[in-house]
């Protein structure tokens, strides 16, 4: 099939460099011709622009970034849906695609404008329940009258896409069951959990972590690690508290965050819990340097606050640790639940002090069946296969 891939994500953030990209990629390897059209952040693009531009340069993706525009609030965006609507509607009278396929609710708004305007089939890969995720995150307060119209009015797109999309893939099996007994859907919702490039975050496997904890100056400690950003939605001072009770559980201990956030932020909460300044360490990474330095974790956690929006919610980085061969501990978001009784990890019962006990016992003297768990929710492979059945019941 002809493509038009459009995400708001650019493909020069991170996110979309891991999850979106290798799934193009794959796509374009099965036959199909992809197109992307993105909303890329000043910064990142600056910094990143002729990486990509060369990575899709060579497989064979054409891309047609344009600015993201970052304020005002609300009307940004709206400004951004009509530049995207514009250079959509000038792609297609060019290339006249057979599918738009749509990242999250958006990009939504582009693809349901190109099926009614010239009748292309739509399909919305919702990634989350997008409009409730902006309220239970705190971006969004209703009790400011501007918000609150804007979420009624996202709850309305939200139904009028679920009504008229094509096909719909989610994330999980808890999502698609609710869009299934909520809205009227044309089709099954297909599930697609945030698939991982295996053969990259395995790449840990090769480096000698004691090597790497030397360079790091953590030598002969043992590893809790954490990966990705520390924002909205993951819970800094829960993590800090598990770490507390793991570090009188273990000796020689080191909290190994490998993120972009700021790091005063991480050594300050840990002061307020008496966690030494010398057993924080914080590391500023490009994605081609996470594997070497997730070869010093032994251990992982996460934790994600808990509300409606997250049961649409498939972590990454739980695909990307499970890759690396790392145990890890996590809280119940989405399907996570179901992955932890198959292997895939250990559930925290609650946020206290037993509840974390009770974890590290399980979590020092378990084992995972990451290789098991990765193949059934995870494979990019698989990933990309399910996809192209779906684009091959859509061209149909």
């Amino acid at each position: 099939m002809r493509v038009l891939y459009v995400s708001y994500d650019g493909m020069t953030d991170p996110l979309g460099q891991s999850q979106v990209i290798p799934y193009l990629q794959g796509l374009v390897k099965e036959g199909h011709e992809v197109h992307i059209l993105s909303c890329e952040k000043e910064r990142n693009f600056a910094v990143n622009e002729n990486e990509i531009k060369n990575v899709l340069l060579k497989s064979g993706i054409p891309w047609y970034p344009i600015k993201y525009t970052k304020n005002p609030p609300v009307l940004s965006t709206l400004y951004d849906v009509i530049k995207l609507k514009k250079k959509a509607a000038v792609l297609e009278r060019q290339q006249q695609f057979d599918l738009v396929h749509c990242r999250s609710y958006i990009a939504a708004e582009v693809g349901d404008y190109l099926k009614k305007k010239f009748g292309v089939k739509f399909l919305f890969d919702i990634r989350g329940f997008w409009a409730d995720e902006r309220v239970e995150g705190g971006i969004w307060n209703l009790n400011n009258p501007v918000y609150n119209m804007i979420y009624k009015f996202f709850k309305r797109r939200e139904k009028h896409f679920f009504s008229t999309a094509d096909s719909i893939v989610a994330l999980t099996y808890k999502a698609k069951n609710y869009i299934e007994k909520t809205f009227k859907v044309k089709n099954e919702v297909t599930v697609i959990p945030c698939a991982v490039d295996e053969k990259f975050f395995s790449e840990s496997k090769s480096f000698d972590g004691n090597v790497v904890k030397k360079e790091l100056g953590i030598e002969n400690h043992v590893i809790l690690g954490y990966l990705g950003s520390i924002g909205t939605w993951y819970m800094l001072d829960e993590m800090l508290d598990f770490y507390c009770v793991f570090r009188k559980r273990q000796s020689n201990t080191t909290f190994f965050f490998m993120t972009q956030e700021d790091k005063s932020i991480i050594y300050e909460n840990a002061k307020k819990r008496g966690i030494p300044s010398e057993e924080i360490v914080v590391v500023s990474l490009e994605r081609s340097e996470i594997p070497k330095y997730l070869s010093v974790v032994d251990y992982s956690v996460f934790f994600i606050k808990e509300s409606f929006s997250k049961n649409a919610s498939s972590p990454t980085k739980h695909g990307e640790l499970l890759s690396a061969g790392i145990p890890i501990v996590f809280n119940e978001i989405g399907d996570l639940a179901q992955i932890s009784k198959e292997g895939g990890g250990v559930l925290v019962d609650g946020f206290d002090k037993h509840s974390y006990s009770k974890a590290i016992d399980s979590l020092l003297n378990q084992e995972q069946n990451s290789e098991i768990v990765m193949e059934k929710y995870y494979s990019l492979e698989k990933g990309v296969r399910k996809y192209t059945e779906l684009y091959s019941f859509l061209k149909v």
